[in-house]
């Protein structure tokens, strides 16, 4: 387990020191609503993400539902879809803690998704995949059936 967790934050790192390009992005942070959706409980709660680049961002989410809390944060790359102004295509992941009465689990979630920037207005939507992987004591779990929605206010 040690030895997963530091190959998870040494590519994490190695990550965020690779990205070197800086242009002006659709918007540089974004607070709102976050959902995750799919197999299982829906989850609701605050969600923020900003971008330190042009194609890095970091997104942080606390989520309630189903009898739980869940801690999640993501690093993001993301990249313009040529011909689609302010919308980005992102993919990235990150731990998810979930909380509940008795105990924890932790996740690992990798994503994929669309980042949409409304032109003219302060808002941004967002629709992404986001699989999770179970990681216990003598045990794990895959769930592909899982979403996120993002809805925020950018500035």
């Amino acid at each position: 387990m040690k030895k997963l967790l530091f190959t998870i934050f040494g590519c994490a790192a190695l990550f965020t020191l690779t990205i070197t390009e800086v242009k002006a992005q659709n918007y540089k942070t974004g607070v709102g609503l976050g959902l995750d959706f799919g197999d299982g409980a829906t989850l609701v709660g605050p969600s923020l993400r900003h971008h330190f680049s042009r194609k890095g961002a970091v997104q942080g989410e606390v989520l309630f539902g189903g009898n739980s809390t869940i801690i999640q944060a993501f690093l993001q790359y993301n990249t313009p879809i040529k011909g689609a102004a302010g919308l980005d295509f992102y993919a990235g992941g990150g731990p998810s803690i979930q909380l509940y009465d008795g105990g924890s689990s932790f996740y690992l979630v990798p994503m994929a998704g669309l980042d949409y920037k409304f032109k003219g207005a302060p808002l941004a939507l967002a629709l992404d995949w986001r699989p999770r992987l179970y990681i216990g004591d003598n045990d794990s779990d895959f769930n592909a059936g899982r979403f996120g929605l993002g809805f925020r206010y950018t500035f």
